[in-house]
């Protein structure tokens, strides 16, 4: 009795997750307009532009070589630039740095063919404990946590093409909105379609 109960409930939590739109983190629902892009980067083979890549195919979307038919038909994802910083958070008590706050930041642009050029930009922060006594696992730790900024900068970046879709989306509507008709005369141009 107790086991038909508990795949009830589990069965309406599983019903109730999937009906309210509810979607494992890591993918995005890219809009069918960017579903084939091209990528642009200033290091192709980095590891910043593997990530996206990474990303763009775990999200569905098919990354196609940039050529000079598809250059005027697809939209691409031009990455323009990255940059990584750090600066001191915390302090010991002898002066020297105890704990850094890590940021990078990554530029990128999203051309759509005819269109306008939308900038996108994404920062990502992570602090990073300066252990003196360990510096061998302190730079393993550094690594691990790159990697991890990497990942999510690009999924930032993934998300943010939702935003570019909805700027197409109102740039559509406010060229295909009903026009308004002025007239120079003396009567309201409402009046003039009714007689």
């Amino acid at each position: 009795m107790p086991q038909r109960i508990l795949m009830l409930l589990l069965g309406a939590l599983v019903l109730i997750t999937s009906g309210c739109g509810f979607h494992l983190r890591g993918t995005t629902n890219v809009p069918e307009e960017l579903k084939t892009i091209t990528l642009n980067s200033y290091d192709p083979y980095g590891p910043l532009t593997r990530e996206i890549r990474n990303q763009l195919k775990l999200s569905d979307v098919k990354v196609v070589p940039a050529t000079a038919t598809n250059k005027k038909s697809l939209p691409e994802l031009r990455i323009v630039n990255s940059t990584q910083g750090e600066a001191t958070a915390s302090i010991f008590q002898d002066g020297k740095t105890a704990e850094y706050q890590l940021a990078m930041t990554v530029q990128a642009q999203v051309m759509m063919p005819g269109k306008d050029i939308y900038p996108i930009s994404v920062t990502v922060f992570r602090s990073f404990f300066d252990n003196p006594l360990a510096a061998l696992a302190k730079d393993a730790e550094q690594e691990i946590i790159q990697k991890e900024m990497r990942e999510q900068a690009a999924q930032q970046l993934i998300r943010k093409l939702l935003a570019v879709h909805a700027s197409e989306l109102t740039k559509k509507e406010q060229v295909t909105g009903t026009p308004e008709i002025i007239s120079s005369g003396t009567a309201p141009a409402a009046s003039l379609t009714d007689k």
